[in-house]
């Protein structure tokens, strides 16, 4: 019987089951998929490897939770700081989103400028060095009690933060300059959506703030993709089923057992890295079900639409590019696309004088249910982003090596999952409404972007160290 059975190898899941390896617990860890990482992993395709979904690695730094939770798992990825961490890319205004804070902001003012620009960003750049000095709060959703008492360790962190709680992002920004046009509006939401994964009128300033003012934090590239992160950050773990999709969990006295692949294991508490609004229909057991039922409301259906290009070029590139357009794209949710670029010099996931490019855009998943229409969309979609990408990033068509897409029904149909991007802490979905790492189930947790604290490496990880706290390891 293992102490800790993982199901899902997300940020979260490999997280947490490599720290609670490290710590000398028995631990299985199973991943539908034949590559770690869920959204976040690599893959082959045609001879050649790609990011899935995730191509950035924010929050590696001393005093930043992703380094101490790979610090205390004894992990030290392979990756490169990349700087800029993005290149904006606007009209005929190109934007480098560098950690130096005046030289982001000599190229930000001139090709957007107002009186209040440097008020206002350097309050960005204060609140997120700030934000990240706190420590020792937790959240717990065990019982009421449980609750109540972890939501006081917020106290220190809502008196310092508190007027940028209130209300949302876009009234605060709104009022705070005055009025800007819709060009900026558009390059600080599109910077907003792709960190928080919720629009400004959503979230509250504080959590806009720090989308904003992540790229003022150490940014880096994993060598050789993410899939050979996580497949360093688990290579310790004994028991690592990958193609091991576990489709049902019973509840026993003292222990639960799951079952994958015809076989059945015991293990005496259970991590799901699944989404909690669908990880009820793993169980039979009507409490299980009724605590993950009033989560199913949380699925905004959200998605990504991915176009995966390889190219052969002499040209240099920087690592990640966002492109903001007028207009929504077709099928989206969203007039902007996140393009990434492996290292010039990473051999490991693409040829030399090959880049392997990751693009995605956020798209409701809804937006692919009709068959009828499915190829079509998806042939539409494909050639827009990659024209665009061409065309703003001057690339020759004849340098594509290999394209294809892939929608929300291809992550469904290799990772179970076709939501990406998890749940903002919004203004309705906020302390103590988010669903918890703990469960109101004896040894039953959540971990990943659909719980406490949300989406990306930063808020994954502090979900790891909180489940790291209520397990008391």
């Amino acid at each position: 019987m293992k102490d800790y059975a993982v199901v899902g190898s997300g940020v979260g899941g490999s997280s947490i089951a490599a720290l609670l390896n490290a710590k000398g617990y028995d631990v299985a860890l199973f991943e539908k998929d034949s590559n770690l990482g869920g959204s976040s992993s690599s893959f082959k395709h045609r001879g050649y490897s790609y990011n899935t979904g995730a191509t950035t690695l924010a929050g590696y730094e001393e005093g930043y939770v992703v380094k101490e939770i790979f610090d205390a798992m004894g992990f030290t990825p392979e990756v490169i700081e990349t700087d800029p961490s993005i290149v904006v890319i606007q009209n005929a205004k190109i934007t480098p989103r560098h950690k130096d804070f005046e030289r982001f902001f000599e190229t930000l003012n001139r090709n957007y400028p107002h009186a209040k620009n440097r008020e206002f960003w350097k309050l960005v750049y204060d609140l997120n060095k700030e934000f990240y000095k706190y420590d020792g709060y937790y959240y717990s959703n065990a019982n009421v009690f449980a609750k109540i008492k972890s939501l006081t360790s917020f106290l220190p962190l809502f008196l310092k933060f508190q007027k940028y709680l209130r209300g949302d992002a876009y009234g605060f920004i709104d009022n705070f300059f005055g009025g800007i046009d819709q060009e900026y509006w558009r390059f600080l939401e599109s910077q907003i959506l792709i960190v928080a994964q919720a629009p400004a009128k959503e979230i509250n300033f504080l959590t806009a703030a720090l989308s904003l003012g992540y790229a003022f934090s150490k940014n880096h590239y994993p060598v050789g993709g993410f899939g050979a992160l996580f497949d360093a950050m688990t290579q310790n773990i004994k028991d690592v089923y990958a193609k091991s999709e576990v489709t049902k969990i019973v509840q026993r006295e003292g222990y639960f057992e799951l079952y994958s692949n015809g076989e059945r294991f015991e293990s005496k508490k259970i991590i799901l890295n699944s989404t909690v609004y669908e990880s009820g229909k793993l169980f039979s057991e009507a409490d299980v079900k009724n605590y993950y039922k009033k989560y199913e409301k949380l699925d905004n259906h959200q998605s990504s639409f991915m176009l995966y290009m390889t190219i052969k070029s002499a040209k240099k590139f920087h690592h990640h590019y966002q492109i903001i357009e007028e207009e929504l794209f077709p099928h989206t949710l969203s007039k902007a696309l996140f393009v990434s670029f492996s290292d010039a010099m990473d051999d490991k996931i693409a040829p030399k004088g090959h880049y392997s490019v990751t693009a995605s855009i956020h798209t409701d998943s809804r937006f692919w249910d009709d068959k009828a229409s499915y190829k079509a969309q998806k042939k539409e979609l494909s050639l827009i982003l990659q024209n665009l990408i061409l065309e703003r990033l001057e690339i020759d068509k004849n340098e594509i090596v290999d394209s294809f897409s892939a929608t929300s029904k291809t992550f469904g149909r290799y990772i179970n999952r076709t939501q990406l991007g998890g749940n903002a802490i919004s203004v309705k979905n906020f302390l103590p409404f988010l669903p918890g790492n703990d469960t109101k189930v004896k040894n039953l947790y959540n971990v990943g972007d659909t719980v406490y604290a949300a989406q990306g490496w930063p808020g994954v990880m502090l979900g790891v160290k909180n489940l790291q706290r209520l397990l008391d390891v």
